[in-house]
């Protein structure tokens, strides 16, 4: 269908009328039913164009990252093992793609027990990945390109052979013995709340210790918020061992900072002070309890003080709490409306049973509703006081490319790219690198879909696909062993590759005002409180002042309808992204329905607008 530059009058369609009959059955019914159609229409969705940019550091307002896995984007050397040298030799590239700024997964000494979150030494470049000093360079090359740098903070926990914990575990009092969470002994198991939390048996100490997600991972000793009285090991967050922690980690953070890192990520940024009323792993997301947040606030008032242009990212996925004076950024993914948008395909590969359908699916089997429900309520508690950022990918999670094809994920990037917030790529997924099979062993702690998705950078058609000039058995992971396993050096020379299409979509981001991070955001179809289950497509509305942007979204392999009405006048239209579809518009009751083809989305600028 043909984009219409000039509206023409609206009339709901028989398709339409149809489709959402829902089993009516007279003309009595089906007159009430248009009627009830026609009325609800003309309740437009409110736009105002109003915004406020958070306090953030100037140069993130309106950034973009990359994320990159250190251990397999680019190996220098020819050990099997990326390294920082490779990241600095493809720079240029990351560059290219019109990202502001890089996160790195942990290069930190590790035993790698869990790829590198296990940190032995939080002030040493792991030897696989190069030295400190390649590490320096990495900061100051990627400075010399307009990009800036954040590392992951991870202070949960540490390594189980941290020097910390090594010392921690001797029964002799010292320093560190406070460091970690230790009960009194190994016989006398801990409440119930905690169980499951402790190992017994290891080390000198006749204690257990609390671990934070693997048995490898000793937490660092935080506090409790509300120690129990009867339970001596429960110290209180002001007590002076859990004092010196914390500053041991603040003295951390400075000399990354000092060497030139632009701010970090925090990892598990909920789990530092516990509670004694816990079950499973609830005090992992602590929202009840504000002594986390108050840590948090300690390290951004170090940061506005002596670097106040270093940026904070929390893996939380509570953004109310970790954007209340503590992040300017939250990871908005652990929850189930995320999963509903494209990670329903990730828990079957994990747990081998269906969890259901994803939004983003070309089968139209998805929900909308969960994801605007959970959404909508932390973006209207956080507007003006930091970003929420839903991810696009991450290692934790499959690829996106799994059983999608370009066009699939070409509309999740529209998406992804025209949301408010900050857009983190995760590395790969620009040329669509997918999600490797299911039966491959683990490697350094990573199970599915993990594994899977943490596979070398595909850059060229050659050995190890320009990965690395090693031995094919060396690779940290294996590579795609598909014959059309795409690379960049391919999608470079397709003007309408997915890669090419990614870069114009970051580019769009940038140069419109009304898709900037901190524009309003203002859902137009399905409304947030929408009843319907299934409902294609979805579209939004971005505002700054009077620039004015429709997106609308339809991964569904069915052409789809919408009808909504927004309170915004103006004469015409410029489709700025995507695919030609048709538009009517009633002037004299301002709806609008638009008929979206099969698998296919368009960003839509309002002109001149009123």
């Amino acid at each position: 269908m043909a984009f219409l530059g000039n509206f023409i009058n609206f009339a709901p369609s028989k398709s339409l009328i149809t489709n959402n009959l829902n089993g009516l059955m007279n003309t009595r019914q089906l007159t009430l039913f248009v009627v009830t159609m026609m009325v609800s229409l003309a309740s437009a969705q409110t736009i105002t164009g109003k915004y406020e940019i958070p306090k953030v550091p100037d140069w993130a307002k309106n950034a973009v990252f990359y994320q990159i896995y250190p251990q397999t984007f680019c190996d220098s050397d020819g050990d099997g093992i990326g390294d920082i040298q490779g990241i600095i030799s493809k720079l240029d590239y990351v560059k290219s793609l019109g990202v502001d700024a890089i996160w790195f997964n942990p290069f930190f000494d590790s035993p790698f027990h869990d790829a590198g979150y296990d940190i032995r030494d939080y002030y040493k470049i792991a030897p696989r990945y190069g030295t400190n000093e390649d590490a320096r360079q990495l900061f100051e090359e990627a400075h010399k390109r307009g990009m800036h740098v954040i590392f992951d903070y991870v202070i949960s926990y540490t390594a189980i052979d941290h020097p910390w914990f090594v010392a921690s575990q001797q029964q002799t009092p010292n320093k560190y013995s406070n460091y970690y969470i230790w009960t009194e002994t190994n016989w006398v198991d801990p409440p119930m709340e905690f169980a499951g939390q402790f190992v017994k048996g290891y080390g000198q100490r006749n204690g257990q210790f609390m671990r934070n997600f693997y048995w490898c991972q000793p937490a660092l000793n935080f506090g409790f918020a509300n120690p129990d009285p009867d339970q001596k090991w429960q110290l209180p967050t002001d007590h002076p061992d859990v004092m010196a922690m914390r500053e041991d980690l603040k003295n951390v953070l400075r000399f990354w900072m000092d060497m030139g890192a632009d701010g970090f990520r925090a990892d598990m940024a909920g789990a530092l002070v516990k509670t004694s009323r816990v079950r499973g792993n609830e005090q992992f997301y602590n929202t009840n309890e504000n002594e986390t947040k108050l840590f948090w606030r300690e390290i951004r008032q170090l940061l506005e003080k002596e670097y106040p242009q270093g940026f904070m990212v929390a893996e939380w996925s509570y953004p109310a709490d970790a954007l209340d004076n503590c992040f300017h950024v939250d990871f908005f993914h652990w929850f189930n409306g995320y999963n509903d948008l494209f990670q329903k395909e990730s828990w079957r590969i994990l747990n081998g049973v269906s969890e259901g359908h994803s939004y983003f699916d070309a089968e139209g089997k998805g929900d909308i509703r969960a994801f605007l429900k959970s959404y909508m309520n932390q973006y209207k508690k956080t507007v003006g006081k930091g970003y929420i950022s839903l991810p696009l990918g991450n290692h934790d999670n499959a690829r996106l490319g799994n059983k999608r094809s370009d066009k699939d994920l070409e509309i999740i990037y529209a998406f992804g790219f025209t949301m408010p917030g900050v857009p983190f790529l995760y590395y790969g997924n620009e040329i669509g690198m997918r999600q490797l099979p299911k039966d491959w062993p683990q490697v350094e702690g990573a199970y599915q879909p993990r594994n899977g998705a943490r596979t070398p950078m595909q850059w060229t058609a050659g050995k190890n696909l320009g990965f690395s000039s090693g031995d094919a058995s060396k690779l940290y992971l294996p590579v795609d062993p598909s014959p059309d396993a795409p690379n960049v050096e391919a999608q470079e020379k397709n003007p309408n590759s997915l890669l090419n299409k990614t870069r114009q979509l970051i580019a769009l981001r940038h140069s419109e005002p009304a898709l900037a991070n901190y524009a309003e955001f203002v859902p137009v179809y399905p409304k947030a409180d929408e009843e319907r289950a299934n409902v294609y497509p979805f579209v939004y509305a971005r505002a700054a002042g009077k620039d004015v942007v429709l997106v609308m979204l339809n991964p569904k392999a069915e052409a789809s309808d919408a009808t909504f009405n927004v309170n915004v006048q103006f004469k015409k239209t410029k489709l700025l992204a995507g695919d030609t579809f048709k538009i009517d518009h009633n002037k004299k009751t301002g709806d609008m329905t638009i008929h979206m083809p099969a698998t296919s989305y368009a960003i839509v600028k309002l002109q001149d607008v009123k």
